[in-house]
């Protein structure tokens, strides 16, 4: 199970680094857009966002 977790979490850090990799000056602007956001919004884009993963995760142990 640690081996899976530390899995997840190293993918976690590979796919967050490669937009500031490729595209520093997009990311930026991507950040002062999100900076701007109203709180709400946030919280609803960030539970779509965990809702989705589990149900993925979900789907892909159990099939």
């Amino acid at each position: 199970m640690w081996k899976d977790l530390l899995a997840a979490l190293a993918l976690v850090l590979v796919i967050e680094g490669i937009m500031p990799f490729l595209n520093p000056h997009g990311m930026r602007q991507a950040f002062q857009r999100i900076a701007e956001m109203p709180d709400r919004v946030l919280r609803m884009i960030g539970l779509v966002s965990m809702v989705s993963g589990a149900l993925l995760l979900y789907f892909i142990r159990h099939n």
